[in-house]
Order: C-alpha cells, then sequence, then structure tokens
C-alpha cells in the first residue's frame, strides 16, 4: 500500500464520519424519545428547529416552521389513539402561521390530554402551537413570545398605527397597502387565538389574550417567561422532566472551531470539587 491508498482512505473515511456521526445521533434521539413515551405512557412529537450541521461541508442552516413540519406532526397525531396523552417538545423561533395553526388545531382536537414542553423557547408560532395544550410545563429560564403578524421586516401594529395616527396625504400607496394586509392578518390571527382558547377560558378572557398577543404590547421578541405566562392566564408549570431537557443535548449546534460555551458535561455538586490530576 502506498501513500496514494493511504490518502485515498483517509479521504473516504473522512468523508463518512459526519454521516456516521449524524446516524449515532438518530438513534440517540430514538432511544431517548422511547424512553419518555415510556415513562408517560404518551405520544412523543418533538418539535425542534435548530441549526444543526448536516452536509459533508457542514453548513449550518436556520430552521421555522414550515407547511413540512405542519404535515409530519399531523401525520403522528393521527397515527395516535384518541385515549393516548400526547407530549410535544418545543424549541422554535417561530415561523409560518398557517403551518403553527394546523398543528395548534390538530392537537387541540386530540381527546386525550396534550403537554407542551418548552425546554428553552417558543416563540411566535411556537406560543401559537402552546396554545392549544391543556398543559404547558417551561423550564424556570424558558420563555414564549408574541403573536403579532409580520409583514416582511414590518411588525403589523406599527404599520396599523401609521395609518391610524398619520395624515393619509402624506402615505404611500405600499405602507397603505401594507397597513391593509396588516389589519387582515391580525383579524385573521386574533380569530384563531381565540378558538384555541375560547373552550379553556371563556370568551371574554380569549378576547383579551388575542389582543394582548397580537396588537404590539411587546416588542415580537418580548421574552414571555413562565410567571408572565402565569399572569396571563396560561397553564403554566415549571416541572419539566429531566427526560426533555436531557433529549434537547441530542441536538446540538454546529461544529465551530472555537465553541462560544464551554464547560465540563458533567454534573456538579455542593461537595468540595477537586481538579482532575493530570499524569506528567
Amino acid at each position: 500500500m502506498n501513500f496514494l491508498d493511504i490518502f485515498w482512505i483517509f479521504l473516504i473515511i473522512s468523508s463518512l464520519q459526519p454521516l456516521l456521526r449524524q446516524r449515532m445521533l438518530d438513534s440517540a434521539r430514538q432511544r431517548a424519545i422511547a424512553r419518555l413515551e415510556k415513562e408517560h405512557n404518551s405520544r412523543v412529537i418533538l418539535l425542534v428547529h435548530r441549526q444543526e450541521s448536516m452536509n459533508l461541508l457542514g453548513f449550518p442552516v436556520m430552521k421555522f416552521i414550515d407547511i413540512n413540519d405542519s404535515e409530519e406532526v399531523i401525520r403522528a397525531i393521527h397515527l395516535t389513539d384518541k385515549d393516548v396523552p400526547i407530549d410535544m417538545i418545543l424549541h422554535t423561533p417561530g415561523g409560518l402561521v398557517l403551518a403553527a395553526l394546523q398543528i395548534a388545531r390538530a392537537l387541540k382536537q386530540h381527546s386525550s390530554k396534550v403537554t407542551v414542553y418548552v425546554p428553552h423557547y417558543a416563540m411566535s408560532g411556537g406560543t401559537l402551537i402552546a396554545l392549544a395544550a391543556d398543559e404547558i410545563v417551561m423550564s424556570s429560564h424558558a420563555v414564549l413570545g408574541p403573536l403579532d403578524p409580520q409583514l416582511g421586516k414590518y411588525p403589523a401594529p406599527s404599520l396599523i398605527k401609521v395609518v391610524r395616527e398619520k395624515p393619509i396625504k402624506d402615505i404611500s400607496d405600499e405602507t397603505i397597502i401594507f397597513a391593509d394586509m396588516a389589519e387582515k392578518a391580525t383579524r385573521q390571527l386574533q380569530e384563531g387565538i381565540i378558538e384555541l382558547t375560547e373552550e379553556k377560558y371563556g370568551k371574554e378572557k380569549a378576547e383579551e389574550l388575542a389582543r394582548l398577543l397580537t396588537e404590539g404590547h411587546w416588542t415580537h421578541d418580548y421574552p414571555i417567561t413562565a410567571t408572565k405566562a402565569r399572569e396571563l392566564g396560561l397553564p403554566v408549570s415549571t416541572d419539566i422532566p429531566e427526560g426533555v431537557l436531557q433529549l434537547m443535548g441530542l441536538y446540538p449546534q454546529p461544529m465551530r472551531k472555537l465553541p462560544t460555551v464551554e464547560y465540563l458535561p458533567e454534573p456538579r455538586t455542593g461537595r468540595r470539587f477537586t481538579a482532575p490530576q493530570h499524569k506528567s
């Protein structure tokens, strides 16, 4: 075997390594999901949008809720008997309203208990999905987010405010068109929120919640903590299972040359800690 043969073997092994690593990660996820389902006697569905290196070149891709997600989640719900509870784990910045609303409606129509777990964050469309749950379980540092529609780079409430407060002769046709779309998008989203929550909270409370979440009381990235969510009347607890947090560890961020966060990945107790001794 000459140097060229060794080089090609090394190149082939290096090329296969990301694929093998991904297969091992997928297998670990499936085992972790199976353990949670056995512990809770439920159907576990994950909707996780995280940067992850999936190809040979290792380029990270940021994901959002889309139609493919809604198809897969609805398929999983249809495969679940009506007497089986659903545990849904959400980790998402949001995405398409259509897709999020489809998922939320499917969860609401499920006969047995639906629990949504939020280990870190479920913003925008993720919050819309969480509203369909019978119980929302957040870690103590996790957040939800407002549901004000976004039209391109502009929040709908701000566009509506421009038309309301500025003379119409001083507003461009494009802005007027955007404002008209903003009013419709806000009204439609409010109707969706009321549809998801009226049965649980009553019509008056559901309408109040819809207005608070859509009419620009906060910026779109405002963090709604567990405490704030309870103040809004949402059924929130912070007793998140350790298995859910461990499962999120199987959805790593993309590999980088220098990590932005680094620590020893092991539990640390209150006992005196002695650093490992390295032999020379």
